[in-house]
Order: C-alpha cells, then structure tokens, then sequence
C-alpha cells in the first residue's frame, strides 16, 4: 500500500479531463471545509478521487466525513463512434484529508 504521500507525488490516478469548471467547483468545496490555503494543495489528478480509487489504493473515508460534489460527462456514441449524446453525471470525490488507512 502506498502512503498518502507517494500517492501525492506519484503519477497521476485518476481520470480527470482538465476541466475548469469541475476544478473550479471542488476548489471551492475544498476552501469551504479547509480554508483557503488547502487550495493550493488541491491536484485533481492526484489527491480529490472516488471512494473507488481510493479503496484500491487502500484508504476509505473516515467515519463522519462528508464527499465533494462534482460532475462528469458521459458521452453516447453510435456504431459509428459518433457522439449522439452528452449527459452529465454526478460523482462523489474525497479528498486526501479525509481519508484513512484500511486496517483490519
């Protein structure tokens, strides 16, 4: 299991698609809950995931903490690969301070 810190500095582990507006909408919820300052520690890439990708790297929200809020857009396509639709989705993000360690 990587510690919090290799993670952080690792290669990128999620998929991210360097959108602005998500960026821009979780920075907020990062500075709501943890100040102002904690945004600039903010990594879309590396540090706000899924519980998903977080429990495969073998952490799991701690008891009580609360998910970021984004969106991402899933593409329809046809046989074609011809995109037919877009539709948002949303998703539940934790950040790296809310986080823990799995143990047994």
């Amino acid at each position: 299991m990587q510690t919090i810190k290799e993670i952080l500095e690792g290669p990128k582990v999620s998929n991210y698609q360097n959108s602005p507006k998500t960026r821009k909408m979780v920075a907020q919820q990062i500075s709501k809950i943890w100040g102002k300052d904690e945004v600039k520690n903010y990594s879309p890439e590396r540090n706000a995931l899924p519980f998903s990708v977080w429990f495969r790297l073998g952490y799991r929200p701690k008891r009580g903490s609360k998910a970021l809020k984004s969106v991402t857009y899933i593409e329809r396509k046809d046989a074609l690969g011809n995109i037919i639709q877009r539709y948002p989705r949303k998703i539940n993000l934790y950040y790296y301070k809310s986080v823990e360690p799995i143990t047994n």
